[in-house]
């Protein structure tokens, strides 16, 4: 799997990995990241050279989904279990290479100092907000359709092959 950040993934020696656009001719395009999956799945089966195959995301969308509504008790909750997390990480780390002969000591402290912070940055942060943002959300990076570019001389073969897969149903195969 090649890093959506380095391009196409071929690069020469001794090149930057700068972020480039695609290259190659349209071979099928599809509406789901899934349906253009399946296409070079299809292509891979039937020993096309799929290391000249580029799915591109075209019509990016930046996807918002709210998924509740931020109260006091939602927010320092939450304050409260992402400190002890640091906090239990820290006491682990200490206790292990420190010179205590019982781990307990320094877990309970890092436990009781991580709920402390966790819940103080947490207010704060939430009170800092005076209101205008009291939803939590989770975001995704969409696109409108999904391009299979082929390199020029292998695109007509991937249209033709891609034009028969097309004709099946989706269960077949």
């Amino acid at each position: 799997m090649s890093n959506p950040f380095t391009g196409s993934g071929r690069q020469t020696p001794g090149t930057p990995n700068l972020p480039t656009p695609p290259t190659g001719w349209p071979i099928g395009s599809y509406s789901t990241y899934e349906e253009a999956q399946r296409a070079v799945d299809h292509l891979a089966d039937n020993d096309f050279p799929v290391q000249e195959v580029t799915i591109v995301g075209v019509d990016l969308m930046l996807v918002e989904r709210v998924t509740g509504r931020l109260t006091w008790a939602r927010v320092l909750g939450g304050g409260a279990a992402s400190g002890a997390w640091f906090g239990v990480f820290v006491g682990l780390i200490l206790g292990v290479f420190g010179e205590q002969e019982n781990l307990l000591g320094p877990l309970l402290v890092g436990l009781i100092t991580g709920v402390f912070f966790g819940l103080v940055f947490a207010g704060m942060a939430y009170y800092f907000t005076r209101g205008r943002r009291d939803f939590s959300s989770a975001s995704q990076l969409v696109a409108g359709r999904y391009d299979v570019l082929s390199q020029p001389r292998n695109a007509e073969q991937g249209r033709d092959m891609l034009a028969k897969l097309a004709m099946r149903p989706p269960n077949a195969g």
